[in-house]
């Protein structure tokens, strides 16, 4: 019974398009419990890495998916010729700043990051990375961003909590930062170049895309938000919980009116790393 059982989860991960958790499993495989569901995926887990093939199971965003192993990318590229997922420099720091400090407004991120980042939020939530929670019960009552599972997916995470450290990310950035002085000589730090980004960007307008949003009246990225928040929220009954409302996973998303004029930087793409 325990090998069927493992052919069928196998079969069922197969064709799934998206992370199937123990308990839709179990709701699938109704002759089976929550034990032996997850004694089935761990002998896929043990056989797949023996075996060594061109697939491996993984527990991502909270369920479990078959993935292609990133050694194969190249090929499995040239047979799906997908376009190109891209994400802006804006994109990734706004990104950043809200899966570690989640739940987190908009003020918050602007007060970090120095710039508007109205277009950029649009632009996330296009791209089903973020969603709203709800709005914060404070003056104005903004609203609540946070990561989605699709975050989660992206970038080959079981939860939040296998986010890497800051000190992990700044020393990755120092190694990053000496290799590249090894290749092309003295250069200034690491964030010395960081705080003169952001110095450009919020003196020159015309080259940031967040503030070409913003100054332009007809794209109010914002408002825009703030108008679907609503009707989302007003569409049915939400529960008021830690001060705020819950909002529906997929969120506001509008076509992204952002170009960026900044350098595009590859997003992993979900089932194929």
């Amino acid at each position: 019974m325990q090998e069927e059982l493992k052919h069928i989860v196998e079969s069922l991960l197969f064709v799934a398009d998206e992370p199937l958790t123990v308990d839709k499993l179990r709701t699938l495989i109704d002759t089976a419990d929550g034990k032996q569901i997850r004694a089935a995926l761990q002998a896929l887990v043990e056989e797949y890495e023996q075996r060594g093939g061109g697939f491996m199971l993984r527990e991502v965003a909270g369920g479990w998916q078959m993935r292609s192993r990133p050694e194969y990318h190249e090929w499995i590229k040239r047979l799906l010729q997908p376009a190109p997922q891209r994400l802006s420099r804006a994109a990734l720091e706004t990104l950043a700043l809200i899966a570690y400090k989640q739940p987190i407004i908009r003020a918050d991120i602007e007060h970090v990051r120095g710039v508007d980042c109205g277009g950029v939020l649009r632009q996330l939530m296009e791209r089903k990375l973020i969603r709203v929670l709800g709005r914060k019960e404070i003056a104005g009552r903004p609203l609540i961003y946070a990561t989605t599972k699709l975050f989660l997916e992206m970038f080959d995470l079981k939860d939040l909590s296998e986010l890497p450290s800051p000190m992990e990310i700044s020393e990755f950035s120092g190694r990053l930062d000496q290799s590249q002085q090894d290749k092309i000589g003295p250069s200034t730090p690491y964030q010395a170049d960081e705080d003169a980004i952001d110095t450009a960007t919020a003196t020159a307008p015309d080259t940031d895309a967040d503030a070409d949003v913003a100054a332009d009246p007809d794209v109010h990225a914002d408002a825009d938000i703030d108008a679907v928040a609503d009707a989302d929220i007003a569409a049915e009954p939400q529960a008021v919980t830690d001060g705020h409302r819950t909002v529906d996973e997929d969120a506001p998303r509008e076509t992204d009116a952002d170009g960026g004029s900044e350098e595009d930087i590859d997003s992993p793409s979900p089932k194929n790393t």
